[in-house]
């Protein structure tokens, strides 16, 4: 039996190895979980990538003009480390990444990070590392995934073509079979039609993997407390 908390757990362990060890997206001691974490486990923070920058102004408070101001980026001419070089993938992850007066170096940690919690997760369950990237939990997944770890590409793609709790509409459904692998005690989950005809409905008190089928028919998807629904096979 799975636990939807279990991604939440499993990167903090993986946090705390990478605060320990030092380790990178490619090496580095790895840290062995001693059994399955509990549901109560704290949750780690999300992998906050360069792009998660700060709003507003240094200067004096004033009125709320309802803008930010963004830092300006560092060229990519400027961007070396302060020893050793990049290479051609880790320089094309921190363009557009690395913000004036920032350590490149600290920003590439920070997509390495993020491959280093993609492997700790697959280890412990691939369709939770899925869930993980789908849910936002593992943030900004892609980019790091497409210069830094490009073996982890198959669960950027799968979570693509998922549903993350919420409700989803017109163009973002695809017919398909699609299955819950870790959902709460109080998942729930209605498909409907046009003019709201109802297609299919369910929940699951269980705690175990739950499966449905989106129509071709459906027009609105809405999940509560079911985690990430993953595709099944091939998806339209």
């Amino acid at each position: 039996m799975r636990h939807p908390f279990l991604a939440c757990a499993v990167v903090a362990l993986a946090t705390a190895a990478l605060a320990a060890c030092g380790s990178s997206a490619d090496g580095g001691k790895e840290a062995a979980a001693d059994g399955t974490p509990s549901a109560a486990a704290v949750s780690a923070p999300a992998v906050a990538g360069p792009a998660a920058e700060p709003s507003g102004s240094s200067g004096p408070s004033g009125p709320d003009t309802g803008t930010t101001s963004v830092p300006p980026k560092e060229p990519a001419a400027g961007i070396t480390p302060a020893t050793g070089s990049f290479t051609e993938k880790q320089k094309e992850y921190l363009t557009d990444r690395v913000p004036k007066g920032m350590d490149p170096a600290a920003v590439l940690q920070t997509g390495q990070e993020t491959c280093d919690r993609l492997r700790y997760l697959v280890r412990a369950d691939r369709d939770i590392a899925v869930g993980a990237v789908l849910t936002g939990e593992v943030a900004d997944a892609e980019p790091a995934v497409t210069h830094l770890c490009p073996r982890y590409q198959d669960l950027v793609d799968e979570a693509a073509l998922g549903y993350a709790d919420g409700t989803h509409t017109g163009a973002r459904l695809r017919p398909g079979r699609y299955h819950a692998p870790s959902p709460t005690k109080d998942c729930s989950w209605q498909v409907t039609g046009a003019k709201g005809k109802a297609l299919g409905s369910g929940s699951s008190a269980t705690g175990e993997r739950v499966e449905l089928t989106v129509p071709e028919a459906a027009r609105t998807f809405t999940s509560t407390g079911c985690y990430a629904w993953l595709p099944e096979g091939e998806t339209s």
